[in-house]
């Protein structure tokens, strides 16, 4: 099954895009876009694995679903397109930004900039039913990004793994905290965020602490 994605990827992964479970996975996707909305863009759909290639991921952002509405969905976890209101989650991780690094809560909801500094902004699932929250879950996804997960954790080293909320720190048991940082928190919903599980984990700090400390540049978080 031949899959557009940046060539670096396809060595690490060829062996999840040449099994079965995959190839099922991509012919539930492209019946699903030909017979509804579906989001992100076709074209978007692996839009972080584009534009974060394995060898300079840094930092590792853990998402579930994508957003499900109208120009929202641009294939990065947590990131809206430029002039589209900031969700929630996004809006409280702008504010936690803003008190960590005392760095002014940003205008752009694209997130863009960080991947491009090796931020991979990973959603568990990489497509979603148009107003249908999960529609995508349980069909090969899950299966795929957790391998993803893992062998970012195998063969590389140095990498801070970013776990909000309860279904990413499940993610845990794929990652070597011996060779990698692994900082969870709450989830930066309002639900969780309000509860007193999101702010003041200084996560942005943190990790840019632990990749100067292994003599990797830091990631400038200001958009």
């Amino acid at each position: 099954m031949a899959v557009s994605i940046h060539s670096d990827w396809k060595n690490v992964l060829h062996q999840s895009f040449e099994s079965p479970y995959f190839q099922n996975l991509i012919n539930f996707v492209k019946q699903a876009y030909q017979s509804g909305r579906c989001y992100p863009p076709g074209k978007l759909i692996f839009n972080a694995f584009d534009l974060c290639p394995p060898k300079t991921t840094k930092v590792v952002v853990i998402g579930q679903d994508p957003y499900h509405g109208p120009d929202q969905a641009h294939g990065l976890s947590f990131s809206v397109p430029s002039g589209v209101k900031h969700p929630p989650s996004l809006v409280n991780i702008f504010k936690e930004l803003e008190q960590d690094l005392k760095i002014p809560y940003p205008v752009s909801g694209d997130l863009t900039p960080w991947a491009k500094q090796g931020v991979l902004l990973l959603n568990a699932t990489l497509t979603v039913q148009a107003h249908q929250a999960g529609s995508h879950q349980g069909k090969g996804w899950e299966q795929f990004t957790d391998e993803v997960i893992q062998r970012l954790s195998d063969q590389y080293e140095g990498i801070v793994f970013l776990l909000w909320g309860s279904y990413a720190k499940q993610k845990q048991k794929l990652i070597n905290a011996e060779k990698h940082s692994i900082l969870t928190a709450g989830h930066p919903s309002p639900l969780s965020a309000n509860r007193g599980y999101w702010f003041g984990n200084q996560h942005f700090s943190k990790a840019n602490t632990y990749l100067s400390s292994i003599g990797k540049k830091p990631i400038d978080w200001k958009l």
